[in-house]
């Protein structure tokens, strides 16, 4: 069960529309496909994360520096090997100022996150088990969410009551409602049209990324106060997370924040300080699935749910495995996320609402080697 060979291999799709969210647009799809090959024969990959200015460096880190550190390590040490990576230092040449490093050790905790990954992916493998099972396995299936509502050329409110419309008819729970880009005044408009077309039981939140100052996340607020909103998402500014965020708080609409950060530390101080009732760190981000687990068992000792965002293929064994797990969130546009339609042999069934995990060894979901080689970055 040693580890043999490591490999990350960054993929770049370009999209054919432009998605439009709060602070920020989408123009490609890019992923990195991980691969933990073990002495047997056994072969963990996965695909993850949505990088786009650091992508090659993340791979380069992967294939350059964690190879070599873990080759011959044992893949159940997962441990072990994950305090290897991170205490390995890595020249991206840090200046020791905090902030302007932020985004070098985002490349690091990135690169991590792919061997961890995959590695866990091998594990299950190698030992015949679910992911899910091997973190807990507190249940077999996930509510799941769609991302949409984006501000798109020509859209229209019609075309967002279609949109969530086809969302219903196929068996998804609810959806995140970016929100944002437009006047406050507009989004409220918005979130209106969502609830009377999702109806009652429809999970709707909203998703801000970050747009508003914190006067505006609490007019939206108190706009939407009879729309039972299940959370506002990042609704405050970068600079404003802990501290605007406890404010938005007091409004009654629990508050979703963490996809940006980086590790359990940041997390620890958003919960400590009354930032957040829910989490939603990215695995492929927050250095992978061992430092993801530890997030989820001290947001669970404060009373704070896990959610996580996007990242289907790896979320939904996660949030599958803990006890304060919620929703999985998926692309229904094969538009928007076209490696989550075309990556997978078999994507997961969804049906009334739920995600199902897969029950095959480790995330139970294999890659089309096809698709692979089509989208692989050549230089």
């Amino acid at each position: 069960m040693n580890i043999t060979r490591i490999e990350a291999i960054p993929l770049i799709r370009q999209l054919r529309e432009v998605f439009q969210g709060g602070t920020y647009k989408i123009t490609s799809r890019n992923t990195i496909v991980t691969r933990v090959e073990l002495d047997d024969g056994t072969l963990g990959e996965v695909f993850g994360g949505d990088e786009d200015q650091y992508q090659l460096d993340v791979c380069r880190i992967v294939n350059t520096i964690y190879q070599p550190l873990l080759i011959g390590r044992d893949i159940r040490d997962v441990e072990a090997n994950w305090e290897r990576m991170w205490n390995t230092r890595v020249d991206l040449n840090n200046r020791g100022i905090h902030t302007l490093d932020l985004a070098k050790h985002c490349v690091e905790t990135q690169a991590i996150a792919a061997v961890d990954n995959a590695s866990w992916d091998a594990l299950g493998k190698s030992l015949g088990q679910p992911v899910y099972k091997l973190l807990g396995g507190y249940r077999d299936r996930v509510p799941v969410l769609a991302i949409g509502g984006y501000v798109m050329a020509g859209k229209t409110l019609d075309d967002l009551a279609a949109e969530i419309e086809f969302y219903k008819a196929h068996g998804i729970f609810g959806m995140k409602l970016k929100v944002g880009h437009l006047s406050v005044e507009e989004d409220i408009v918005r979130a209106q049209l969502a609830r009377k077309v999702g109806g009652p039981s429809f999970h709707l939140c909203t998703d801000s990324n970050q747009a508003w100052t914190v006067a505006e996340a609490m007019q939206f607020a108190r706009g939407v106060q009879d729309l039972d909103l299940a959370w506002l998402e990042e609704p405050v500014r970068w600079h404003d997370q802990i501290n605007g965020n406890a404010r938005v708080r007091t409004m009654g609409i629990p508050v979703n924040a963490g996809q940006g950060e980086i590790s359990r530390h940041g997390c620890q101080e958003l919960i400590s300080r009354g930032a957040v009732d829910i989490l939603n760190v990215d695995v492929t981000i927050a250095a992978g699935v061992t430092e993801w687990r530890r997030i989820a068992g001290m947001a669970h000792c404060f009373g704070v749910k896990m959610a996580h965002h996007e990242e289907p293929q790896i979320a939904l064994h996660l949030l599958a495995g803990v006890p304060n797990g919620l929703h999985v969130e998926i692309f229904p546009n094969p538009q928007r996320d076209p490696m989550w339609f075309d990556l997978p042999i078999k994507q997961p069934e969804i049906r009334d609402g739920y995600m199902f995990v897969p029950d095959g060894p480790g995330f139970g979901i294999p890659l089309r080697q096809d698709t692979i080689a089509k989208w692989r970055f050549r230089a």
